[in-house]
């Protein structure tokens, strides 16, 4: 199996919405985000998988080792040999790379957040600094494109931590501000019982115009020069934000279930916002 034919299983079998947004793009471009988003893959089973904190520390500081590696010219790992010949060629910055990592680890030294501000830097390692890495491979022209990428990664983050609020709570994890519980009258262990109720429904219901708030100042931010470049960006926020409205319409019933769309509505989604350029999606999602 090749560098490139690791990276592409990795990608296909997480099932995530990051995929669809590959299947569109050209053949460099594809090779180069598939190999970044299997990097973020593999230092995220780390955190996931790895039940010793120990050893998943020492797991993360050998991929720190392979990142040093990989612009020393020593790619080990096949993710890091696929990434390769991509570094100079999108210009992929090492510290953000590192960043990612730090995310990871960020999981191994805290399970809760006292305000959105401490989450929100959690959020930037996990998932901003990962759009302002893939809107350079996707063809970032203008400084103001960062803006979006990160706004962006904000959101879909947000998106994802209203999503598993049940299951992070059952692994110990609760990534909702102490702040915003303490708003709503809403305990912990209520999260962590599966307690649903009007007040979780409140909280909630912040916690979606938060992302929602995101998503908006995303779109504003990104520059009309660089729309159809960022295209699949604008996918994955398609299937992402119809996730965050689903779960909304579901009444936030996420303590007991994991809300998600079906393949083919997630396809439907990526190609309709392929085909208008995203122009629509950027239109709708900055009222």
């Amino acid at each position: 199996m090749s560098p490139d034919e690791y990276c592409q299983n990795k990608a296909a079998q997480s099932g995530s919405s990051f995929y669809y947004a590959f299947l569109f793009l050209p053949p460099e471009r594809r090779r180069a985000i598939t190999a970044l988003y299997a990097f973020c893959r593999e230092v995220d089973d780390v955190v996931d998988e790895v039940h010793e904190e120990s050893v998943a520390r020492m797991k993360l500081v050998w991929w720190r080792t392979q990142v040093a590696d990989l612009y020393e010219g020593r790619a080990h790992h096949p993710v890091m040999q696929a990434l390769a010949p991509h570094v100079k060629t999108f210009d992929l910055p090492q510290d953000e790379l590192l960043a990612i990592i730090d995310g990871m680890e960020m999981d191994l030294d805290q399970v809760r957040y006292q305000s959105w501000s401490e989450l929100e830097r959690y959020c930037w390692h996990a998932a901003s600094v990962v759009g302002l890495l893939s809107a350079r491979i996707f063809g970032q022209t203008q400084t103001q494109t960062s803006d979006y990428a990160q706004k962006l990664g904000l959101a879909f983050q947000l998106t994802n931590i209203i999503r598993d609020v049940g299951d992070d709570a059952r692994r110990g994890r609760i990534y909702l501000p102490q702040e915003d519980l303490d708003r709503f009258g809403v305990s912990p262990h209520e999260l962590l019982d599966q307690q649903h109720s009007d007040r979780f429904e409140a909280l909630m219901a912040f916690q979606t115009e938060r992302a929602q708030e995101l998503y908006r100042q995303a779109m504003r931010a990104l520059p009309a020069v660089d729309r159809r470049a960022q295209r699949p960006g604008l996918l994955m926020a398609a299937i992402y934000h119809a996730l965050l409205v689903e779960i909304a319409n579901d009444r936030w019933h996420v303590l007991e279930q994991r809300i998600s769309l079906t393949p083919i509505r997630k396809f439907w989604l990526a190609w309709k916002t392929w085909v208008s350029g995203g122009r629509n999606l950027q239109r709708k999602l900055s009222r």
